[in-house]
């Protein structure tokens, strides 16, 4: 009887994402405490920079064009859940809360 191995499903491009940030967030720090890690590093940067500036200022514009165009409606929605939420009295609440708790279990002033 031949033991078959079951196939692992495709994975998602979520998951790929989110494997390769966990990978660079593992490796990245690893790799920056080798020795001579941050001479090599400037020379990766030195070299490609320019190309990343060029890229960069390629994508830029139509970029700031959509922040324009999105960023007064995200400015009304943030100021209409700012009025609606009771912040204030929540953190007057907190505030007497852990003034409470202090005076409870705080030490006694003689």
């Amino acid at each position: 009887m031949v033991h078959r191995v079951p196939r692992l499903p495709k994975a998602n491009m979520s998951e790929i994402f989110f494997m390769g940030a966990a990978g660079v967030g593992v490796l990245a720090p690893i790799y920056l405490v080798l020795p001579g890690a941050d001479k090599q590093l400037a020379n990766q940067t030195e070299k490609w920079a320019p190309r990343w500036e060029k890229n960069i200022s390629y994508f830029a514009p139509p970029v700031e064009r959509g922040v324009q165009r999105l960023e007064p409606p995200v400015s009304r929605i943030v100021q209409r859940v700012d009025e609606r939420l009771p912040l204030e009295k929540m953190a007057k609440g907190l505030e007497k809360g852990i003034r409470g708790s202090i005076e409870r279990f705080g030490p006694k002033s003689s």
